[in-house]
């Protein structure tokens, strides 16, 4: 075998470096068929949530915690089963990961109530976390180092595919097949991706053996739970409620604690390296805030046409479509442009182009808006937020030592997706709290439209509140990418 000096990778262009190819290409296959059905999950629910809504008559508490249960569970365990991977290894963990998916679609599906499905829902993030914490290593460990850029494309190019059809998808599943099929057409594909990547991956011997920071996670995990349920109970009963009131409490309780136990840990599920350098604390604190504006877009401007103006699921589905259409088109655009252009001027931009959008958003949310001005609106916070992804991902991730790559890239998702969870609780909790209790239920069964026209009107109010609302935190998002600036080298003394 011709290798590689030091490598032990064969060199291009010899039988043994085909193979390895062959193989790679296959592996990406298994990965991106995983990050598939995740998106595809994520974006259908988003828009057939008022189906399932209907279908149980669910309150508005336990409306949104359908959404809620999967984000939490998944935010909270990604860096978690990075450590476990570590030691059992990243097949094991993956397999597992996508049959425990599979098994809890099937059985969203079959719910008997509303508590039975935000269970399996959990549990569906649960496995989610085990898919998305291991595919990205194995990718990297498949392919050779001279072609792993075109297996990582196509990997992440799948999410765009999954963002673009799902909420389509879930607009037609929920009108013409019913809410169950949401789930149930994970089943066959996950079914099928289970036997080959069970074919495909190949054991490989379990990495270093680091302890696993359980008090860490525990303490995220109760920590967002706590802050969760008040912002939920905010959105179901008022800002003034026991439920709410204790929630803060307990939430601003443990995160002292929270800090004091990452302090003493070995291997901190909260890594200081990436609040040790000034451009990686604002680089990623505007990672932060551009996701908690970006993440409920959909699903707010699909409660929008179907609370609203009384569109349909399938109607709503298309009317969202801008976004992730402007993340598919400015994403590769913008890697394109990184050969000209820093990470940091695509970062600037990117959030400049969300803060954008999301100002058109909050001046159009009349009921008779035309819908060239929301569509350019989604258009640009899409565009923008591909943009950004790009450039801030870039930009973070070229400034960390090769050694800590893995997991302080984990830990990086999961800052991005603490500011998911948050967008969704802080997005439905500020949408409904124009309107008296007894109406919220009816904003997520998107059904709010048929009453009177001064209901309408006060949710309009909301609407407007809550673009405002992203709005702002977005422009708290472009100030820390501007403040990211990487400091210029200082120049050697001469000798």
């Amino acid at each position: 075998m011709v290798v590689l000096p030091q490598t032990g990778t064969p060199l291009p262009g010899t039988p043994e470096y085909a193979r390895r190819l062959r193989h790679a290409w296959r592996v990406c296959s298994v990965t991106s068929l995983g990050l598939v059905l995740i998106g595809v999950n994520a974006s259908t629910l988003n828009v057939a949530l008022p189906a399932v809504v209907r279908h149980f008559d669910a309150s508005a508490f336990a409306s949104s915690w359908i959404l809620l249960a999967y984000l939490l569970v998944n935010t909270t365990t990604l860096v978690f089963f990075g450590r476990v991977a570590d030691l059992v290894g990243r097949r094991e963990v993956y397999l597992a990961g996508f049959a425990l998916f599979t098994l809890c679609s099937l059985l969203a599906g079959l719910s008997p109530d509303v508590g039975f499905l935000i269970a399996m829902r959990a549990l569906q993030g649960l496995a989610s976390a085990m898919i998305l914490a291991n595919g990205t290593v194995i990718i990297t460990a498949a392919f050779p180092p001279d072609r792993l850029s075109q297996g990582m494309g196509v990997y992440i190019g799948t999410l765009s595919v999954a963002q673009l059809a799902g909420p389509a998808l879930g607009g037609l599943i929920a009108d013409s097949l019913g809410w169950q099929w949401v789930f149930w057409v994970n089943v066959l594909p996950g079914v099928l991706g289970l036997a080959w990547a069970w074919t495909t991956l190949r054991r490989v011997p379990p990495g270093p053996r680091t302890p696993i920071d359980l008090a860490g996670n525990l303490l995220v995990f109760a920590a967002l739970t706590a802050l969760l349920t008040a912002l939920s109970d905010a959105g179901s009963h008022g800002v003034g409620g026991p439920v709410t009131l204790t929630g803060l409490a307990i939430f601003l309780v443990l995160l002292p604690l929270l800090f004091a136990a990452e302090r003493r840990a070995s291997h901190p599920v909260l890594d200081p390296r990436l609040f040790g350098h000034r451009m990686l604390t604002y680089a990623n604190l505007a990672s932060f805030c551009t996701a908690l504006s970006r993440s409920a877009l959909v699903l707010l401007v699909s409660l929008y046409f179907q609370a609203a103006r009384g569109a349909d699921g399938f109607t709503a589905a298309l009317g969202v479509l801008p976004v992730p259409v402007g993340m598919a088109l400015a994403s590769p655009v913008a890697g394109a442009l990184g050969r000209r252009l820093s990470p940091y001027t695509l970062s600037v931009t990117g959030c400049a182009m969300n803060c954008a959008g999301l100002f058109v958003l909050t001046f159009s949310t009349g009921t008779g808006t035309p819908y060239w001005l929301i569509g350019l609106g989604l258009f640009l916070a899409g565009a923008g937020n591909g943009a950004f992804l790009t450039g801030n991902t870039t930009q973070v991730m070229s400034a960390l030592p090769p050694g800590g790559l893995g997991v302080v890239n984990g830990f990086r998702l999961m800052i991005m997706n603490v500011g998911i969870v948050l967008s969704v609780a802080t997005t439905l909790t500020v949408l409904t709290g124009t309107l008296p209790p007894a109406l919220r239920d009816l904003v997520y069964a998107g059904t709010l439209s048929r009453l009177t026209p001064v209901a309408v009107d006060h949710l309009m109010t909301g609407f407007t509140r809550t673009y405002a609302v992203l709005a702002t935190v977005a422009t708290a998002g472009l100030t820390l990418a501007a403040l990211a600036r990487p400091q210029a080298a200082v120049p050697a003394p001469e000798a």
